[in-house]
């Protein structure tokens, strides 16, 4: 493969116009047109350039047979950039390989991703799946997000095998208002331990307890409950209190 079909192959792959990466080398269009058709070729100070922008060595750009034989860096990793953009990025980005490769797009998936949909080791996104994920909604080992569900997990609504928001429900469970095995709150905590102003579980401690017997309440009804909630916590949101009360029941 010649130097100048290489070029256009690596740009092709990149998803970009000629346009384009003649603004990232500052070279003009008709000069990546040249060195893509083998008119000419790039000076010394170029190559080191290209390479870098591709992310590839000057010896598998040149075609160095003993590099190329010996090499399977590239095996291991896959990109594709759409070139349909939004907001300057483009709406599908994925670039994934052994390596510290960077995804960022509408829907970003790569090592590290960034977009407003996002897939990665680490992501960043307004939906955001990974090992760490951080965003709007988020789901990961390690989460934080509005809506955040994880192993670990932060945020306002709260799922996780140890939760701490707002509303947080798992294992440990931590919050304003929590639900879990072990729940503390400042509002309200149930659970098989439960700490807070209103304690509901097995084993309480509060201003107001009531006590369960394997999850069952004790001498006290449902209804009579949902009142003592209804007075202590009259503005309460109604998407949290009836959360509540589906742990209660």
């Amino acid at each position: 493969m010649s130097l100048g079909h290489k070029l256009y192959e690596l740009r092709k792959k990149k998803g970009l116009s000629q346009e384009e990466i003649g603004y990232e080398l500052n070279v003009t269009r008709q000069t990546i047109s040249k060195w893509e058709t083998n008119q000419s070729i790039p000076e010394l100070d170029k190559l080191t350039s290209i390479s870098k922008l591709f992310e590839i060595s000057i010896d598998e750009l040149l075609n160095n047979k003993k590099y190329i034989k010996n090499s399977n860096n590239d095996k291991s990793r896959y990109e594709y950039k759409s070139k349909k953009t939004l907001f300057g990025m483009p709406l599908v980005h994925i670039n994934i390989g052994k390596g510290k490769y960077t995804a960022k797009g509408i829907i970003a998936i790569g090592n590290f991703a960034f977009g407003l949909f996002s897939l990665g080791f680490i992501s960043i996104g307004l939906i955001s799946f990974g090992i760490i994920a951080i965003g709007l909604i988020a789901l990961g080992i390690l989460s934080i997000a509005g809506l955040s569900m994880g192993a670990i997990a932060f945020g306002i609504f709260v799922l996780g095998a140890i939760a701490f928001g707002y509303f947080a429900a798992g294992a440990v469970a931590i919050g304003v208002y929590a639900a879990g095995a072990v729940a503390i709150a400042k509002n309200i905590a149930v659970g098989y331990y439960a700490n807070a102003h209103i304690a509901i579980g097995e084993i309480t401690k509060g201003n107001i307890e009531i006590l369960r017997i394997n999850q069952k309440l004790r001498n006290i009804e449902y209804k009579t409950v949902v009142s003592i909630i209804n007075n202590e916590f009259p503005k309460i949101l109604q998407l949290i209190k009836e959360i509540i009360f589906i742990f209660i029941k």
